[in-house]
């Protein structure tokens, strides 16, 4: 799968919903549950991060509830993306990009969506093809205001900004018409996993499906 292949199935995910949940899953019995939740909120992309023992299970799981588009988040190595691929991801995410990670997608015909911060870094991933892109750690590095000076001299780049991103601030970013979706956290909180609170999570990921997109 060559990068240009990659960014369209990543854009096509990405326009699933305004929204891509970024979950770290602990225990292993909230993944399906979890899913289904998300899922009947109207956001069926789903990132599940390599941060924890059971998130390979975590997948496995995941990719089984009917409507849900379940993803690797925080690729590292190629060895983390075969695993995903193996455990039923269907697209990678990584705070930035490497020559291996980037080999390791195109072999596995894993659809990446490669993080970059940097015009510099925006442009070289551009220019391997790359037109779908994470933009992370969003606010920390400059937020909806940096996106929308970037989205000037490269409109051809299209984004998921991702970190420090919630229900108040996805706005400013959804405005801006460079933005397919943006990654965020919050509508799956700790406290209701740990609680089995599964119609929050349903209600958070409404809310957050009805946000509005340029």
């Amino acid at each position: 799968m060559t990068p240009a292949e990659q960014s369209l199935k990543a854009a096509e995910i990405c326009r699933l919903a305004p929204v891509v949940p970024v979950l770290v899953i602990n225990d292993l019995a909230h993944a399906a549950p979890l899913a289904r939740a998300l899922v009947a909120g109207g956001l069926p992309a789903l990132e599940v991060t390599l941060r924890t023992a059971c998130a390979l299970d975590a997948i496995r799981a995941m990719s089984e509830v009917p409507g849900g588009v379940v993803g690797a988040g925080t690729l590292l190595t190629a060895a983390d993306v075969k695993a995903a691929k193996a455990a039923g991801a269907k697209f990678g995410v990584s705070a930035g990009a490497t020559d291996r990670i980037i080999a390791a997608c195109e072999d596995e015909g894993l659809p990446l969506l490669p993080g970059a911060a940097t015009a510099s870094e925006i442009m070289a991933l551009f220019e391997k093809g790359y037109t779908v892109q994470k933009f992370f750690p969003a606010e920390q590095a400059g937020g909806a205001a940096y996106l929308k000076s970037i989205g000037a001299p490269l409109p051809q780049v299209m984004f998921c900004p991702t970190g420090g991103i919630s229900l108040k601030i996805a706005p400013d970013y959804l405005a801006l018409k460079t933005i397919l979706c943006v990654g965020g956290s919050w509508v799956a909180p700790s406290d209701a996993l740990a609680n089995g609170e599964w119609a929050t999570v349903t209600a958070l990921a409404l809310e957050a499906s009805r946000l509005k997109r340029a």
